[in-house]
């Protein structure tokens, strides 16, 4: 018999995520601070629920979908967990979050009888829509196979990583690849820019050729147009995660040259242009060093 689900984050992962938990025939509460992302959802089917403190208590699992582990700490609180814990319930968050947070709130909630798995998310918003994400789970490994079920209504497939902490940790690693991949797409075609070659002809020799990544397909024609609206991942968000890949490197003593002046490059074109363009809108910083006086 499938679980009772809660749902807490109806962005734009969470939307999503929600219609395919629907469709797979699970019953879904949700919850949003903005009651209109609640009743988006309501005709899917999705429960709405007024009031965060009652979902523990209508739910089996509980799916966190939030900007962050500051974010998912306060939640949980407000779900008035500590105060009332309910024996049991399982909470799965898809965030990208702080290693070190999610591992403190796996042992505080283990206390007192539930289950905090890091269950973070591979994947655009766009891959997110039809299901071609990838759940990357730490924590339990018992409440991860009981749960297995719930991350393949959501997406492609799912991975446990092991202790608690490490889902979160591996979501960092792919984030700072595809960064890093990013950054590389952007460097290679102001090059080609420079050379007199036509970006749109370079990104599409670099799709053929053994340099292909993902990062090419999501964000490689955005950035020749400069076409960064409406944003399948915003500039803020991407440096939220850079600025988190570089925190939790400093605290293993990793060093991370790269993904760290990815962070500069980023926050030195947030200080000229809005963050809520597409992440690929870091070309923009390239054009800058290339403009002529």
């Amino acid at each position: 018999m499938k679980q009772t689900i809660g749902f807490v984050g109806l962005g734009l992962m969470g939307g999503w995520l929600v219609k395919h938990l629907l469709k797979d025939g699970y019953s879904v509460h949700v919850y949003d601070v903005e009651p209109k992302k609640i009743n988006e959802l309501v005709p899917y089917g999705a429960i709405a629920v007024a009031k965060l403190e009652q979902l523990p208590q209508l739910v089996e699992v509980v799916i966190l979908s939030l900007p962050n582990s500051h974010i998912v700490a306060r939640v949980i609180q407000d779900m008035n967990l500590y105060q009332a814990p309910v024996p049991g319930l399982v909470i799965l968050d898809t965030s990208t979050a702080d290693p070190s947070i999610s591992t403190e709130l796996a042992a505080s909630l283990d206390a007192l009888g539930m289950y905090f798995m890091d269950a973070t998310v591979s994947g655009t918003s766009e891959m997110c829509a039809v299901k071609d994400t990838i759940f990357m789970v730490g924590g339990i490994e018992e409440v991860y196979q009981r749960c297995a079920p719930i991350f393949l209504g959501m997406g492609r497939e799912s991975v446990y990583m092991g202790k608690s902490g490490t889902g979160a940790a591996i979501k960092l690693v792919v984030n700072l690849v595809l960064a890093v991949n990013r950054v590389g797409l952007a460097e290679g075609l102001t090059l080609a820019k420079k050379a007199g070659i036509d970006q749109l002809l370079a990104l599409e020799v670099l799709k053929k050729s053994a340099a292909f990544s993902k990062a090419m397909d999501q964000k490689g024609y955005r950035m020749v147009h400069r076409d960064f609206y409406p944003p399948i991942g915003h500039m803020t968000t991407h440096y939220k995660d850079v600025q988190l890949m570089v925190s939790y490197a400093s605290k293993l003593h990793c060093p991370v040259p790269v993904i760290s002046f990815t962070a500069q490059a980023l926050a030195s074109e947030m200080a000229k242009r809005p963050g809520d363009r597409d992440s690929s809108a870091i070309i923009c910083f390239y054009d800058d060093l290339i403009k002529k006086e």
